[in-house]
């Protein structure tokens, strides 16, 4: 999956800088993060896929296989979810929208194909089809203070609650939808003929930024993302999953069910996503960056690993952001390290939304 090669080549016209079809950012990655946190700002979403499932039996297919009720997805309404192996831990996870009859399922690049492929192993004699999207859709982030104004001016009324959705039109034309991912938060989907008039729009009145600075966004909205490098790691609720509107428990059963309903109703969670901040350089490894996988230790766990970096990105404070899954236990009690007891010690932060383990 590639970034479509007109969009590439306007994106680059206008200061991207690409690679392996991701926009790393415009220009000053300090300057473009410092905007993020304070100013409003404009994403390519290029480090995200697309993919769509069509056909008469999408519904139930999908109902069989996620995590949320498909049910409740719509053309006015997105959601998050996950999918699942059949010991409950996590493949994906999804941002779900529909457009017409059809769903699009939104999650990393790196993992969109093999994701596809994963998904069409189960359509046997269904009547569906998985597909890959991406070519053909743009998404575009828009950040800050000022992105509801700048969206109002140009589309009209604006959905309000999370992830609620509308058309988008000009002209009487319908050019994609706008969706709420947070109070100063929006994902513009749109198309590769409309998305250049849009982009040069909505720069008038927000910087671009890299996919660097969409995702530390995400960060400190405590919405986690699985990469290749967690797949298998997490059970839902590890990351806060349902928290967030992403698991339905009343829904039939779907690949791993039965374990995320079991560590809902009967047994006792042991580890939680928290926020945190790590100083940089943070680790004699000359070179080391927190990433994703990385395995998170305290003391009072003799050697084994107390936790793992979920999602990590640049902060603009300088150092790292991060999501973390930690042992309750020794978030309550003990200094959890970056990747060895000797490591960086996590500063922790509040989360935007409560635990109810707290």
């Amino acid at each position: 999956m590639t970034m479509n090669p007109d969009w590439q080549t306007f994106l680059t016209q206008h200061g991207a800088t690409i690679e392996a079809g991701v926009v790393q950012r415009f220009g000053d990655d300090d300057a473009e993060l410092n905007a993020t946190a304070h100013n409003t700002v404009l994403c390519d979403l290029s480090q995200f896929g697309t993919l769509r499932v069509s056909g008469e039996e999408a519904q139930s297919f999908l109902q069989n296989l996620l995590s949320n009720d498909i049910r409740e997805a719509g053309v006015t309404r997105a959601q998050l979810s996950s999918f699942n192996t059949a010991k409950g831990r996590m493949l994906a996870t999804l941002l779900i929208w529909r457009e017409g009859d059809d769903y699009l399922l939104q999650l990393p690049l790196s993992l969109a194909e093999a994701i596809r492929k994963k998904l069409s192993m189960y359509v046997l004699r269904a009547k569906v089809k998985v597909t890959d999207a991406g070519n053909g859709i743009i998404s575009l982030g828009l950040s800050g203070a000022s992105a509801q104004a700048v969206l109002r001016e140009q589309f009209g009324e604006l959905p309000q609650r999370q992830l609620g959705m509308a058309a988008i039109a000009q002209g009487g034309i319908i050019q994609g939808s706008v969706m709420r991912i947070g109070d100063t938060r929006w994902q513009i989907n749109t198309t590769t003929q409309h998305a250049p008039s849009l982009w040069k729009i909505f720069s008038r009145n927000a910087q671009p930024v890299g996919s660097a600075c969409w995702d530390w966004l995400n960060i400190r909205s405590g919405i986690p993302v699985i990469l290749a490098q967690t797949q298998e790691q997490f059970v839902a609720q590890m990351v806060n999953l349902e928290l967030i509107g992403g698991v339905n428990f009343r829904k039939g059963c779907y690949p791993g069910q039965e374990i995320v309903a079991r560590m809902q109703y009967l047994g006792k969670l042991k580890r939680r996503m928290y926020l945190a901040h790590l100083a940089y350089p943070a680790h004699p490894d000359s070179g080391s960056i927190p990433q994703a996988g990385d395995e998170l230790f305290s003391a009072d766990m003799e050697g084994q690993a107390s936790g793992m970096i979920v999602n990590a990105a640049p902060a603009p404070s300088g150092g790292y952001d991060v999501l973390a899954t930690v042992q309750t236990a020794s978030r309550e009690t003990q200094a959890v390290h970056w990747k060895s007891l000797q490591g960086e010690v996590l500063q922790f932060l509040p989360l935007p939304y409560p635990l109810p383990d707290a």
